[in-house]
Parts: structure tokens; sequence; C-alpha cells
């Protein structure tokens, strides 16, 4: 598997993102707040896994900031994923999941890399308990 994160990987679309919102489970993993959905794998257009990122401006006040955690989470993520993908590829179900960073500072690359981890391994349980 290739250690990239693709536009098929990013939830983009507005109606996804609503019924997320409106039907999906929420897990707390600190730093992030993580709402997740099990879809029909016929009707995904994109790959296993959409993502969607977000670094609220109520708890991060400037853009260079913002910025950066959303890049620091993208990079955490992209040499992650594949525990979790190779979970999703094994039950042949497809999930949408966005992440909202909760915390008020900056955290490093070690640490997020590390929460990321724990994350992961959170919504890979949650998947299997809903399944």
């Amino acid at each position: 598997m290739a250690f990239t994160f693709s536009k098929e990987e990013r939830l983009c679309s507005r109606q996804r993102m609503d019924q997320l919102y409106a039907e999906g489970h929420r897990l707390m993993a600190f730093p992030f707040s993580v709402q997740w959905m099990i879809v029909d794998e016929r009707s995904e257009e994109g790959g296993k896994c959409q993502v969607m990122i977000v670094a609220p401006k109520r708890k991060l006040h400037h853009a260079v900031d913002r910025n950066r955690v959303r890049r620091l989470t993208r990079e955490c993520y992209r040499l992650r994923k594949h525990t979790l993908y190779q979970l999703l590829e094994d039950h042949h179900v497809s999930i949408v999941f966005s992440m909202v960073y909760i915390h008020n500072e900056i955290m490093t690359y070690e640490q997020l890399g590390h929460k990321m981890d724990k994350l992961l391994e959170s919504l890979e349980k949650e998947i299997l308990s809903a399944l």
C-alpha cells in the first residue's frame, strides 16, 4: 500500500458531511474529536475511507496555527492509515470520518503521532463493535 493521501480519500461532499454529523457516531480521543459512520460500499464515490480534518478557529485563532495542525495531522494519518485500511478491506466496509482538533495548543509531530496511533486503535475497536 502506498503512503499517499489522495483526493479520493478526502471527504469533500457536503451531503456526506451533513449525513455524517446527523447520523454518525462520536469518539473522543484527545486531542481529537472523531465523528465516524459506516457507509454502503457500493454507493461510495471515493475509496475505502474518506477523511475530513478540521482545526477550528475557536480553538486556534491564527491561520498559520490551523494550517500547521492540519498538515501535521494529515502526515500522521497518512503514515498510519494502513492498519485501518486492512481492517476495512477484511470486513468489506467503507467509512467516512472527521477529525476535529480540540486542543488549544499545537502539539509536536511526535506527540501527535502517538495520539494518532491511539485514535486509530480506538476507531478500529468501535468499527468492529458496530459490525
